[in-house]
C-alpha cells in the first residue's frame, strides 16, 4: 500500500514538472521585436508612440505598451534596424511637433533635441493625419508594430518605414528597363 502511494506522488510530481515546462512566459516587447525583426521587410512599419496614441483595430497592427522611456525605445529600435542585414528605415515624425512650444508642452524642446541627435538627417516631418492614413493603408496588407512608451507629450510618434537594405530604387529602375 505504501509503495502504491509513493508511486502516485512521483507521478503527480512528474506531471507538475511536465506542465510547468509547457507553460511559457510571454515575451517582452524587446524579445518580440528582436524575434520579428527578421520577419519584417520593405513596406513594414515600426512606430514608437506616446501614451495617448490610440489602439488601432486593423488586423495587421500589433501594439505593445512597453511602459518604458520614449528615447530608450527609439534607441533600441534604431539599434535593431541598424544591426539587421536586410532592412533600413525612412524615419518620420509628426510635423506638428516642430511647432509645439515649451510653455504649452514642458519638455518638448529637449525631446526634439534628443530625438534629432539620435535620428539625425534621416528624419522627415509629415503631418500626423497623413502618417496615420498611410499607416492605415499599409496595415491592410503589411504588418505594423506599434511600441507605446510612457511619454505624455503629444505628437511624438516616430514612424520607421522599412525598406530593403540591399536593393534600392536606382537598381530597381535599371531592372525594369531590362525587363521591358
Amino acid at each position: 500500500m505504501k509503495y502504491r502511494n509513493y508511486r502516485s506522488y512521483i507521478l503527480i510530481g512528474l506531471l507538475f514538472l511536465f506542465l510547468e515546462g509547457c507553460i511559457s512566459k510571454p515575451l517582452s516587447w524587446k524579445d518580440e521585436l528582436h524575434k520579428d525583426i527578421f520577419l519584417l521587410g520593405h513596406r513594414n512599419w515600426i512606430v514608437v508612440t506616446d501614451m495617448a496614441y490610440p489602439l488601432q483595430s486593423q488586423e495587421g497592427i500589433k501594439t505593445f505598451y512597453t511602459g518604458e522611456d520614449y528615447q530608450d525605445i527609439l534607441s533600441y529600435v534604431m539599434s535593431e534596424i541598424n544591426q539587421a542585414p536586410h532592412i533600413k528605415a525612412t524615419i518620420y515624425q509628426d510635423r506638428e511637433l516642430m511647432f509645439m512650444e515649451e510653455p504649452d508642452v514642458p519638455g518638448v524642446t529637449e525631446l526634439r533635441l534628443r530625438a534629432g541627435d539620435l535620428l539625425g538627417d534621416r528624419l522627415q516631418y509629415i503631418p500626423h493625419e497623413q502618417l496615420i492614413s498611410r499607416l492605415d493603408s499599409v496595415s491592410r496588407i503589411f504588418n505594423v508594430i506599434i511600441l507605446k512608451s510612457n511619454l505624455t507629450i503629444p505628437y511624438t510618434s516616430t514612424f520607421f518605414e522599412l525598406d530593403c537594405r540591399y536593393w534600392d530604387n536606382i537598381r530597381q529602375k535599371e531592372l525594369e528597363k531590362r525587363i521591358q
